[in-house]
């Protein structure tokens, strides 16, 4: 049951219903967005508006979905009454007046809103939650996650185990040991991965050649930094980027 002022997010959410009373059967949203008016969708007369529900979408490229949809419950919940809500309180209602504005940049602002606000739901939810799990568990691990928040840091350092092992204050064996356990892979498989999946999204965005990366997330040539690419993402930096481009026409 939902109240006023509370928050909630959906992790890859299947059909669902939102209702106001239980024994009315529900309508198709579809029907409601026809009438979609600037990103609003009104049910019902103006006068009898009783309720306000502000939606955000996010949606991530399929290859790193996982990445956040595995370490989350189906939902995730923060009441109006929980103190750490007050920050998602304030960002909402700053969404709320840019979505009501005409101003310059509305949705550059809108987007880093919505980016924020996804930020702190989930901080919420690894407060909230004994042994969150992943890699956002590790992050608030003194240990492990001294080691995760070293490597997005600073992505284009050479990193070496026994380094990690070291921003961990643990030994080699039993660094890559609780890594492992607790993220799911190894240390500088992670960290091959991170650095492929920021590469992605630069090459998708076209801001930066291929050499510029190589040389912002470590690698020492493009020949190398191409070879790591094509091993994770299963195709070359060029023809990843020339695809993006085709399909962003």
């Amino acid at each position: 049951m939902l109240r006023k002022g509370d928050f909630f997010l959906l992790n890859n959410p299947p059909s669902y219903t939102l209702a106001d009373v239980l024994d009315v059967p529900p309508g198709k949203a579809t029907a409601f967005h026809e009438s979609e008016n600037d990103g609003e969708v009104r049910i019902g007369a103006k006068d009898d508006e009783d309720t306000y529900v502000c939606c955000i979408d996010f949606v991530f490229e399929e290859a790193n979905a996982s990445v956040l949809s595995d370490v989350l419950p189906p939902v995730v919940l923060v009441r109006a009454g929980d103190p750490r809500g007050a920050l998602l309180a304030n960002l909402s209602a700053l969404t709320v007046a840019e979505m009501e504005s005409a101003g310059v940049g509305r949705s550059l602002v809108l987007e880093h809103l919505a980016q924020l606000i996804l930020v702190h739901m989930l901080r919420v939810h690894a407060d909230q939650t004994d042994r969150p799990v992943g890699w956002l568990g590790a992050l608030v691990e003194d240990g492990i996650g001294a080691a995760l928040r070293a490597m997005h840091a600073d992505v284009g350092r050479r990193w070496t185990l026994d380094e990690l092992a070291a921003t961990s204050h643990m030994s080699r064996s039993a660094f890559a040991a609780a890594f492992k356990a607790k993220v799911g892979t190894a240390p500088l498989t992670y960290l091959i991965e991170w650095r492929m999946s920021l590469a992605r999204d630069a090459l998708r965005s076209d801001t930066r050649s291929i050499s510029e990366l190589a040389a912002a997330t470590g690698y020492e040539s493009e020949s190398a930094f191409s070879t790591a690419f094509r091993r994770v993402v299963g195709s070359s930096p060029r023809y990843f980027r020339d695809e993006a481009r085709q399909q962003a026409r």
